[in-house]
């Protein structure tokens, strides 16, 4: 009798499972019909993109330039990297005639603003920095490799580019005397990333000339590259040709196709 009874009990709970399954399966339906037919925002329909930013709120409430991370041990000099991607590389010209060009400020401020024009020779001349990191690409492969160049955060100080006065950046300053947004676009314009001001003054942000002993290549980016090592690399921008800052966050290339913006690691 008590086996009966524990058959029919199981029975009652299978088909209230399967009911509540099914219900479940059918409200996901709906939801994911309901949000991917909402309207567009970068690429994607707006209660993605509203995750995505959920997810940056989490990540910029953790994030601290303080924590560096281990360091990898550095590739041999010479060491062939893994060439991936190539928008933004078309360009005609040759190193020599390379130029970066730095709007100290936001295009709405552009009947006051000052462009800095920098060459490779000047680049050379700030101080430089050599560091290994392990790059991460989004596509999931990631491998050690060194970079040397100028830290971000030095180049603001050498320059006093990025901050809203004018005046050279110093650690000891507010973060709110800079700029929000870093924009970069290659010398075509085909590529452009943009990234929060934060990372972009981490001690490992680099704006590279050189890559495993060697001065970068065309495939990777020569004669002047971003290295950020706390997003992927979908944002460290090969062959720069423009910089410019701004408080409303700057058009990004991976994002309007729907990827997520902040790209933290």
């Amino acid at each position: 009798m008590e086996t009966k009874m524990n058959k029919a009990q199981w029975r009652r709970k299978s088909r209230r499972a399967f009911l509540a399954a099914g219900a479940a399966g059918v409200l996901g339906v709906l939801g994911a019909s309901w949000a991917l037919t909402r309207r567009d925002e970068w690429g994607i329909p707006w209660p993605l993109r509203s995750a995505q930013r959920a997810n940056e709120t989490l990540w910029r409430n953790i994030y601290g330039n303080g924590r560096l991370g281990a360091t990898p041990p550095a590739p041999e000099p010479g060491t062939e990297a893994r060439v991936n991607g190539d928008i933004g590389l078309d360009y005609e010209g040759s190193h020599a005639s390379w130029r970066l060009t730095v709007n100290a400020q936001p295009e709405r401020e552009a009947g006051n603003r000052r462009d800095s024009v920098f060459t490779l020779d000047r680049i050379h001349k700030m101080p430089q920095t050599e560091t290994t990191e392990l790059f991460k690409c989004i596509e999931g492969w990631s491998m050690p490799l060194s970079y040397r160049g100028v830290r971000f955060s030095d180049f603001l100080a050498a320059t006093g580019l990025g901050t809203r006065d004018g005046q050279p950046w110093s650690p000891s300053r507010p973060l709110a005397d800079l700029y929000r947004y870093v924009g970069l676009v290659t010398p075509d314009g085909a590529y452009y990333v943009s990234l929060d001001m934060e990372s972009m003054l981490h001690p490992k942000t680099i704006l590279a000339t050189a890559m495993n002993g060697a001065p970068l290549s065309d495939e990777h980016g020569a004669p002047l590259r971003l290295i950020v090592p706390v997003k992927y690399g979908i944002k460290s921008l090969k062959r720069i040709g423009r910089i410019f800052f701004s408080d409303t966050q700057p058009p990004d290339y991976w994002a309007e196709q729907g990827y997520d913006w902040y790209a933290a690691l």
